[in-house]
This record gives C-alpha cells, structure tokens and sequence, in this order.
C-alpha cells in the first residue's frame, strides 16, 4: 500500500525511477519531445504538400520516450486512430489550392 502511494506522488524519486522508466524524464521533457515531434511533423507535411518530387523523403520518427517500446507508440497505448500520413498530406494539399 506505502508503494502505491508513493508512485503516485508527483515528482521524480530514485524510487521512483527504478520501478517505472517512464518518471526518469520530467513533465517538461515530455513536453519538449512532444514540441519536437509536432515540428517534425509539420516540416514533414510543409514539404510533401509544396515540393515537387517528395517520394523518398522517409517518415519521421518521433522521439523514444523512457519505457515505451518502438513497437508501441502513444496512439497505440491510447487506442486512438489516427490518420495517415497520405491523409494528412492530401487534406493540407487540398486547403492549399482553395
């Protein structure tokens, strides 16, 4: 029951730490690497939507956060759907050429 309760105490413990990797980056960090993937993300789509030939610029990978896997990203543990890439880069297409 005490390490229960102490998991939940915001902060970041040795204790902690050792017992979930994801406490060893802070809410700030988190915050950062998630700014980091929305640019990313958008110079991505800047350029598949305005360049002309943009068929071997790869995907880009977001950050690896402490204790995910690469197989399991934060739309997975969510359950949400997300759209596609193609998707995402068809609707700004289409919203430039208005």
């Amino acid at each position: 029951m005490l390490i229960k309760s102490l998991m939940k105490k915001p902060g970041r413990s040795s204790l902690l730490q050792a017992m979930d990797e994801r406490a060893r980056w802070s809410d700030s960090d988190y915050i950062l690497a998630r700014a980091s993937d929305a640019l990313e993300l958008s110079n991505y789509i800047a350029i598949k939507v305005n360049a002309e030939d943009t068929k071997d610029i790869p995907f880009p990978e977001p950050l690896p956060r402490p204790g995910e896997t690469e197989d399991e990203g934060p739309a997975e543990k969510s359950g949400q759907e997300m759209s596609s890439p193609q998707e995402i880069i068809s609707f700004f297409g289409q919203m430039n050429n208005l």
